[in-house]
């Protein structure tokens, strides 16, 4: 579990550590606001349409195989970012990572399904939970800090440490022995090769297109729906092919039976949404608002990051001891659309004490909403298929995370463009909002135009935040109709430990 630990803290840095350093890396390459939004979508479009397929292979060829080949693409996906001298390829380096990433989170879901019992395993899962939360911590001051000392670069060098010592333990502790005794040759005719093409190939083109609807081309121009049309078909066609052709599945389609089990997956995606519009758009508004520096403004995001882990190790002790986990997942969906709706009010408040209490509120919710939906699919699912489901879990909640970007980068682009248009402004400042930053910094503070300028970006704030409550509370009304599920399950995995950490 240590293993497990120490790889997670360098995944969750990753992937928080831009939240401060695109505006600078914006500027240093050259780039606009599309390019800065596309480095951190990358990472997380191939870090949620990867994970499903390596887990399915993980369940062939070992869990300690895949982890490896995952730290191998999160390495160097590392390196490419590291040397990059435009854009192009700081995004080809950023989706490699993802792949890496996305591999090391599925593969923690389902190691701990194959070594400890579902009662048991909330309290495992708050370990790995705890260093993934020091990382979402720790990021985004520690890439701020980076900015204001030295190159940006440093952002992916940091990771190289990591790195080493995460496949060391994985060679020394992740040793799991696997029960099958086929050969290599019947491994690779059971990998459902068709079925992967199609999801790998629907999901990437379906998020390709949504990312682009708003941002880059307009909603109803070819650009954007014919990859829309063409990913969703593609998807079709897999469901298709997974339940009525394939002799060996990539999903088993059993995981989407029920109301409860698409609610609870559901959940899991909404999570994703609104914690990543969080970290993305509550320090781009410290740092457009206030004119907090990078550091400023991830310091600005600890009492949402704090309270997240305390919510989290609340759900995973409680559920541990009463085996009960819908109270949980209620009263943490009320909290998130709660910290939602007062970040709108605060949007146009820019009050310290009023921002600490609307993160606090925020994160405790988003804690608990965290541990808790992994534990509901968990029970919600047949024994044999507790693996990956636990990985479906992880993919809905990685999917949640590019979508919100998506989502949110629209409607704030929107919204700005029309509050400058009202304000009789240029509307290529709301296209090139993170650079423009730094323009801010530079004219007087009582400047009329910049006084214009700042309530366009405090108008694209609370639509972000108007929206993030909407999806919230849809969270919450779904939630409600699951059902009270059995957490005494038999444990049964293809693999066993040889030894643990």
């Amino acid at each position: 579990m240590i293993s497990l630990s120490v790889i997670s803290l360098a995944v969750a840095l990753d992937a928080t550590i831009l939240v401060s350093v695109l505006p600078t890396i914006a500027k240093a390459l050259h780039g606009s606001s599309t390019d800065a939004f596309w480095a951190g979508t990358a990472y997380l479009l191939s870090s949620a349409v990867f994970q499903p397929v390596i887990a399915s292979t993980s369940e062939l060829f070992g869990r300690q195989q895949l982890l490896l080949v995952s730290l191998f693409f999160f390495t160097l996906g590392s390196i490419l970012c590291a040397v990059a001298g435009d854009f192009r390829t700081l995004f080809v380096g950023r989706s490699i990572q993802g792949i890496g990433g996305g591999g090391i989170i599925t593969s923690s879901q389902i190691i701990f399904c194959d070594l400890v019992p579902l009662r048991q395993r909330p309290k495992y899962f708050g370990m790995v939970l705890g260093s993934w939360s020091l990382g979402s911590i720790i990021g985004p001051v520690l890439g701020g800090a980076i900015c204001e000392n030295t190159t940006w670069r440093w952002v992916f060098y940091i990771n190289f440490p990591f790195c080493v010592i995460g496949i060391m333990l994985a060679l020394l502790f992740v040793r799991m022995r696997s029960k099958s005794t086929d050969t290599l040759l019947q491994k690779l005719r059971q990998v459902d090769w068709f079925g992967s093409v199609l999801f790998l190939g629907g999901s990437t083109t379906a998020l390709v297109g949504l990312s682009w609807g708003g941002v880059q081309y307009p909603w109803t121009s070819a650009q954007t729906l014919l990859p829309i049309i063409i990913g969703f078909s593609l998807l079709a066609a897999f469901i298709f092919w997974q339940k009525y052709m394939a002799t060996y599945t990539l999903l088993p389609m059993s995981l989407f039976q029920g109301a409860s089990a698409l609610a609870a997956f559901y959940s899991a995606l909404v999570n994703g949404l609104i914690l990543y519009t969080a970290l993305y758009y509550w320090p781009f508004y410290f740092m457009a608002v206030r004119s907090d520096s990078p550091v400023r403004a991830g310091i600005d995001l600890f009492p949402a990051l704090f309270s997240l882990l305390p919510g989290s190790i609340l759900v995973s002790a409680l559920t541990s001891r009463f085996g009960r986990f819908r109270w949980a997942i209620w009263s943490g969906w009320v909290l998130s659309t709660f910290g939602c709706g007062l970040a709108i009010f605060a949007a146009y408040h820019d009050n310290k004490a009023v921002w600490a209490i609307t993160l606090f509120i925020f994160g405790i919710g988003s804690g608990m909403v965290l541990t808790s939906v992994n534990v509901a699919i968990q029970a919600i699912s047949r024994v044999e298929d507790s693996a990956m489901a636990a990985s479906m879990y992880g993919f809905m909640r990685s999917l949640g995370m590019p979508i919100g970007i998506v989502v949110s980068g629209t409607v704030f682009q929107n919204a700005m463009s029309s509050k400058l248009k009202a304000l009789a402004l240029p509307t290529d400042i709301a296209h090139d909002s993170e650079r423009y930053i730094y323009v801010l910094r530079e004219m007087a503070m009582n400047d009329p135009k910049r006084l214009a300028i700042l309530e366009a970006y405090k108008y694209g704030f609370r639509s972000v935040w108007v929206m993030a409550t909407v999806v919230s509370a849809t969270g919450l009304v779904t939630s409600l109709v699951i059902k009270r599920f059995n957490m005494d399950k038999i444990l049964a995995s293809k693999f066993s430990a040889r030894n643990e950490a």
